[in-house]
């Protein structure tokens, strides 16, 4: 089995296992990869995602040995995006899908190329100290094609991701770190126990608002700042009253002085 997915109350555990290939993607670990995070996002009683690969990889990209036998663009043809609707599946499995629920990235050793698109779209990303990213891809004339251009200068600037994509050069966690490509880096080993704690915390809250503050934060880009403000109002409003209730709970005394232990 290629992909897996541990649960541990509201949070699911996705692992990618194909560490004989250092968790590169072919089309059995992209279908199953997708298929799982479709699951994640319809299970209501599911609020965080980890992706985490098996075997000390997050992802070293697009499985080339399965790409070398591609005969030409009409190969391609399965992951066409098209004009109208949804797209289909991407050749790296879940990197089109727009999920209601975060996902955090465990990132171990190699999350290159394709492997790096699929680290950024996620929500956040914790990485290993050992861990790295790169345009691995730059090298064989393989261009980014499962969000890298759109998400990375997002993430990072503009500036930045035309650096990391026209250069193609390792990244290491700590400068991935310094210039706002993951959240969190950890001692070696520890990245998914670091990851699944956090998303339990995560889950702790309540939910519709942690989703509806989310949904706001992606749909504002490319927006005019009135524009963007008017979208947060009428996609929040109504979490505005159900957070009245918690409000209630911190005038009889729970989270005073930013506590988030007991709510």
């Amino acid at each position: 089995m290629v992909v897996s997915v541990e649960k541990n109350g509201a949070v699911w555990t996705v692992i990618h296992s194909r560490p004989d290939a250092r968790n590169a993607m072919n089309p059995e670990s992209a279908a199953a990869l997708y298929d799982a995070f479709l699951s994640f996002d319809a299970d209501n009683d599911a609020a965080v995602a980890v992706f985490w690969g098996e075997g000390g990889a997050f992802c070293a990209g697009w499985d080339l040995k399965h790409v070398s036998a591609l005969s030409g663009v009409e190969t391609l043809a399965p992951y066409d995006f098209p004009d109208e609707g949804e797209p289909p599946m991407a050749a790296m499995g879940p990197s089109r899908l727009e999920l209601s629920k975060p996902v955090i990235a465990a990132i171990a050793g190699p999350a290159v190329a394709g492997g790096m698109e699929l680290a950024i779209w996620a929500d956040m990303r914790v990485m290993e100290e050992t861990a790295f990213m790169g345009v691995y891809c730059r090298r064989w004339g393989i261009p980014l094609i499962d969000g890298g251009t759109v998400r990375l200068p997002r993430l990072v600037g503009e500036g930045r991701a035309m650096d990391l994509i026209l250069t193609g050069r390792r990244i290491d966690a700590r400068e991935a770190l310094a210039i706002g490509l993951c959240e969190y880096v950890v001692p070696e080993g520890e990245v998914r126990k670091k990851a699944e704690a956090l998303a339990q915390d995560i889950a702790r809250f309540p939910q519709s608002c942690v989703r509806a503050d989310r949904r706001s934060a992606r749909n504002q880009h490319g927006l005019g700042l009135r524009e963007a403000l008017h979208q947060e109002w009428w996609n929040s409003k109504s979490e505005v009253t159900r957070g009245i209730e918690g409000a209630a709970r911190f005038a009889d005394g729970k989270g005073r002085g930013g506590d988030f232990a007991d709510l």
